[in-house]
């Protein structure tokens, strides 16, 4: 009675977040990306002694660096997977933006280390990529104008992200980065198509990006000794692909044995760029299969609950985070196996690196809590509704 004559109360939400978090979130993703970084720190212990003799530190030393930017990356990825999607889209803004400026600032600023590309600030005690930090960002804001535009009255947001993206890509492509200019693109085109773009325009931007290649080739001397390098029918033994392609050889099915492994001796990058050859000849092939299904499990079960999802923004920056994940690992796990050109990019989760063990903590996080559960019909009965 007292209702009717003052009205209801909306109910509010009073579920503790922990047991909420608990209850929505999405355990076996979560539980893949803990596997993967406890088999970093397994095949850690392995590849990274080598580089601590050779630098005069302790055998363990990046294995425990491993550990603490692993910590944050843990942390940072609970934390994000936490939040509502609107809170997510709004810190993705600022860091977005704070990223990107950092790029914008690396000629000035920025280090090379001696690879022949400026991607770093270096902070005295580690080093800084703000192009790790920038790809959750942008996924996250390019979502957000592709969902606008799908809106009655919207604003032009296919336009203002295809802009948005050909410049940030052409920033990266000056370091030169284009690794992860690829990625930037590729994780743009995924939720442009999933937005509904003509097939055409994607075949444009595919004929585009060979020009764009042709032109890089003639004009970039980084790139073009890599593209070399892959089209050479002739391995160089002496070379980190050779000491890659020779390990996975010498790995075999079952490996040659915990600690027995020579590439990490050989391969400068052992414990970053090429960390699957070392799994792959001292674990061998099973190893490496266990580490690909993980990756497979992680984006299959993202799709799968993003496939339910009504909110077309969730489901454009879901969509594009696990496309940008999955694609780093097979270009990581191609490169090793000279399926790829080498690109210089980490395997998330296992390979050493602050920016990219963070980066892909917070993006991970991201993907999580655009993944978890909500009270909604799934978007089959929206379809089905309009039908009637």
């Amino acid at each position: 009675m007292t209702a009717m004559v003052h009205g209801s109360t909306p109910l509010r939400d009073v579920e503790p977040v922990l047991p909420k978090w608990w209850r929505t979130i999405d355990k076996w993703t979560m539980s893949c990306i803990l596997i993967l970084f406890g088999v970093g720190l397994l095949l850690g212990f392995a590849a990274s002694p080598p580089l601590a003799e050779k630098n005069g530190f302790a055998p363990f030393h990046y294995v425990q660096k491993q550990a603490f930017f692993g910590g944050m990356a843990l942390t940072a990825m609970f934390l994000t997977s936490m939040m509502s999607p609107i809170l997510v889209r709004r810190l993705a803004v600022m860091g977005f933006i704070l990223s990107f400026i950092a790029v914008l600032a690396l000629p000035l600023f920025g280090t090379d280390f001696g690879k022949g590309a400026v991607r770093w600030y270096s902070l005295g005690f580690a080093s800084v990529q703000p192009s790790e930090f920038l790809k959750p960002g942008f996924v996250v804001v390019a979502a957000w104008l592709l969902a606008a535009s799908q809106e009655i009255n919207g604003p032009p947001g296919r336009m203002w992200s295809f802009v948005l993206t050909i410049f940030i890509v052409f920033v990266l492509a000056l370091q030169p980065d284009f690794g992860q200019a690829s990625l930037i693109l590729f994780g743009w085109g995924v939720m442009y198509f999933v937005a509904g773009a003509p097939m055409l325009l994607l075949v444009g931007m595919a004929g585009m990006v060979v020009l764009a290649g042709s032109f890089a080739y003639n004009n970039s001397e980084h790139f073009a000794r890599r593209i070399d390098g892959f089209l050479n029918p002739d391995i160089d033994p002496t070379t980190q692909l050779g000491y890659a392609t020779n390990a996975i050889r010498e790995g075999g099915f079952f490996g040659v044995g915990v600690g027995e492994g020579q590439v990490k001796w050989s391969l400068p990058d052992a414990h970053t760029d090429f960390i699957i050859a070392v799994a792959a000849e001292e674990y061998g092939l099973i190893l490496v299969l266990f580490i690909i299904g993980l990756f497979a499990l992680i984006v299959l079960r993202s799709f799968y609950r993003l496939v339910k999802e009504r909110d077309p923004f969730i489901r454009l920056a879901g969509t594009g985070l696990a496309a940008m994940f999955c694609v780093q690992a097979l270009v990581n796990m191609g490169v090793a196996v000279r399926l790829l050109p080498a690109k210089g990019m980490t395997l998330p989760f296992v390979s050493y690196g602050g920016s990219s063990l963070i980066a892909g903590g917070i993006a991970v996080g991201m993907l999580l809590a655009f993944t978890r559960s909500r009270p909604q019909g799934e978007i089959g009965d929206i379809l089905r509704g309009r039908l009637r």
